[in-house]
């Protein structure tokens, strides 16, 4: 042991106790050398673990007991870990970059619109295979409440797959199928909510006091009326206000808190039997071999009057207290963190200052999303490179997920100080938005639909597929050639920034073939009023078929975006850890940031506009490169430079670097 003499006096003590109490746990239930690994990993993980839960939960008589619970869990958890498994965390811990390298690439959908079934799902992964993918996230596939359900984000049964589905026999054949073909598994994990269908809800609503103590409940609106003053409406339209009440509940009944839907009731995060119910259900995934973990709802767990009850000091002490005892038990796996909030606030989920590998090691990257579909509309490029000047240059230890959208809506998750800082009226903006990609705006090109408009606010978000969005809907309806084109130029300009930046790209299951917005939601009455259901089309295979011929659409996306993966597949130059450093291109249609390596540095340029552009030629130099150049999407073809200046053709988009830093990617590369 030699963390522990690095340990403040009081963590020691504490852990020496730990060790002395609960060391019988270990006896006979783990042979020498995995009580050995376990002691070193809880040694190493003890501070953030005693931190954290000291901060939440060290004034409560019953600490102790709490914390000797957690232990017992840890113990029992990883003495049932597959053999695998543990192999798989141990070579982890030896690479902890594996997350940030080049080849990752990101692929998220429902398993019934993919493929019908898990063992469908199985069936297609040599598709998946051949596009490239390395990084598969099902959508919530744990059964969820019958009827309505906030596409499956309504959980019954956390322990069970949904039954139309499969079983939990062939989720587990299923990640042991990816785990061999180096395809990395991402499911779910929702904290901030149950279904009122839950056990743990039904148990509440029969009265029993140990239950009624894992929501926020309330007799009367005295309380609930308070928090309301400072709490936003997720749900405006179909679930306005935070609290539902239930008769009988208790008694005569009880306000519940039910931030979301009515249907799904918050969990009480100030009881610790229900983080001690959390670190359960992450263990017992984790050992069926699910490799990251999405932290649904993430900002929502801790309320506090007067607030806006998101992104509360406690989230992120649960946050380090959930990975320290993931890394103590199963230190292979990672968390992402579904938090759709500013700038600022997005950091603290990956980590800053004390807290830098400590949070999560993934986060969506919200900002990246809404700038690249704010410079499509506008075709100017201001706004998105000033954010990119207040982000953050280097991330240690995590990585971003970057994707053009997902299964749910575009917010226009903006500030009001970015947006006046480039001269923009941060309202009139976001309507512009609204307006342009619900295809409202005069001339523009998109296909969406609003979701969720605020009468009160005028506020809204956008939903659509990225092909509709980005005007092949309206292209193919007109059968305009043209304008076809325009719009597979615009979706590989998408995707060519997303693959052209650090951390992993995630691709929306059809965005590689063009599928288009699917309104036969419209004829279901249980989701007709979630607009949300427009861009979660159901896989066309016929459509697939044609992705090898080049002259239909399905074949120039799919090509040219596995073009742009193989690409990204053969540098180490977007590895996850490398420096970002924007650039003023002296041309506001024109996008452009450097991102450096030891081993060289790559230089993305990217044209929003129809037309062609120019920016000086110099700009290679001032993005850090030297020499001859080359573009790494395509090789042999001269940059095209023709007197000191460098031209983009319409829609573009150029990953420059020097020749001598255009060598093959080394194997695995760290």
């Amino acid at each position: 042991m030699h963390n522990i003499f690095c340990m403040a006096p009081e963590v020691r003590e504490a852990f020496e106790h730990v060790k002395e109490v609960e060391s019988h746990r270990l006896e006979g239930r783990l042979d020498p050398r995995d009580i050995d690994v376990f002691w070193l990993r809880f040694e190493r993980y003890f501070d953030d673990l005693y931190y954290s839960l000291t901060a939440i939960y060290g004034e409560r008589e019953d600490a102790l007991v709490c914390f000797g619970a957690l232990f017992g869990r840890m113990v029992e958890a990883y003495s049932q870990r597959p053999v695998a498994l543990k192999l798989l965390d141990l070579e982890r811990q030896f690479t902890p970059q594996w997350f940030q390298r080049s080849h990752m690439v990101g692929y998220a959908c429902y398993s019934d619109l993919f493929a019908e079934t898990l063992l469908g799902v199985r069936d297609k992964l040599p598709y998946l295979e051949e596009l490239g993918v390395t990084y598969l996230h099902l959508m919530p596939l744990q059964e969820p409440r019958p009827g309505a359900n906030d596409g499956g984000y309504a959980v019954k049964d956390y322990r069970k797959v949904r039954p139309d589905l499969g079983t939990l026999v062939d989720l587990i054949a299923l990640a042991d199928d990816l785990r061999g073909r180096g395809i990395s598994l991402c499911l779910d994990l929702v904290l901030n909510h149950v279904a009122r269908e839950h056990a743990w809800a039904l148990q509440a609503q029969a009265g029993e006091e140990r239950y009624l103590n894992y929501f926020h409940t309330f007799p009367d609106r005295l309380l609930p009326d308070e928090y309301e003053r400072t709490l936003p409406e997720i749900f405006p339209e179909e679930a306005p206000g935070n609290f539902t009440w239930v008769p009988g509940m208790g008694g005569e009944g009880r306000w519940v808190w039910t931030t979301f839907n009515t249907f799904q009731w918050d969990l009480n995060y100030t009881n610790p039997e229900v983080f001690l119910e959390i670190v359960e259900l992450m263990f017992f995934l984790a050992n069926l071999g699910v490799d990251v973990l999405r932290l649904d709802a993430a900002p929502f767990l801790w309320k506090r009057m007067g607030t806006n009850c998101q992104n509360q000091p406690e989230v992120f002490q649960l946050i380090q207290a959930f990975r320290a005892s993931m890394r103590i038990v199963a230190p292979g796996v990672i968390f992402k963190a579904e938090a759709i909030v500013p700038p600022d606030a997005l950091v603290r989920y990956l980590g800053v200052k004390s807290t830098v590998g400590k949070q999560c090691e993934l986060a969506y990257n919200n900002q990246r999303m809404v700038q690249l579909w704010s410079a499509l509309a506008t075709g100017r490029t201001t706004l998105f490179t000033y954010v990119m000047h207040r982000s953050p240059q280097l991330l240690i230890g995590c990585a971003p997920i970057n994707y053009l959208r997902n299964h749910d809506d575009i917010g226009w998750a903006m500030t009001d100080e970015d947006l006046q800082a480039v001269g923009e009226t941060p309202y009139l903006h976001r309507r512009f938005l609204n307006d342009f990609y619900s295809g409202r705006f005069a001339g523009s090109f998109a296909r969406g639909a609003l979701f969720q408009i605020n009468p009160h606010t005028g506020d809204a978000r956008v939903t659509g597929s990225t092909a509709s969005l980005a005007g092949l809907e309206l292209a193919l309806e007109q059968g305009d050639d043209g304008a076809i084109d325009l719009a597979i130029a615009r979706i590989l300009l998408l995707h060519g920034l997303i693959l052209g930046a650090g951390g992993i790209p995630l691709l929306h299951m059809g965005d590689e073939l063009g599928l288009l917005n699917d309104t036969s939601f419209l004829e279901d009455p249980l989701r007709a009023a979630d607009s949300r259901w427009l861009n979660r089309p159901r896989m066309d295979w016929d459509r697939a078929l044609r992705r090898h011929d080049r002259r239909t659409v399905e074949g120039r996306i799919f090509q040219g975006l596995s073009h742009q993966i193989r690409t990204r597949k053969a540098t180490t130059l977007l590895h996850g850890f490398s420096l970002l450093q924007p650039l003023w291109t002296g041309n506001e249609h024109v996008l452009g940031y450097s991102r450096k390596r030891p081993e060289g540095t790559v230089l993305v340029f990217a044209n929003f506009t129809s037309g062609a552009q120019a920016i000086a030629a110099e700009m290679t130099r001032w993005g850090g490169l030297n020499g001859e150049v080359v573009n790494l999407l395509t090789p042999g073809r001269p940059v095209p430079i023709d007197q000191g200046t460098l031209r983009l053709a319409t829609y573009e988009v150029m990953w420059l670097t020097s020749v001598e830093d255009a060598g093959p990617a080394e194997a695995c590369c760290g």
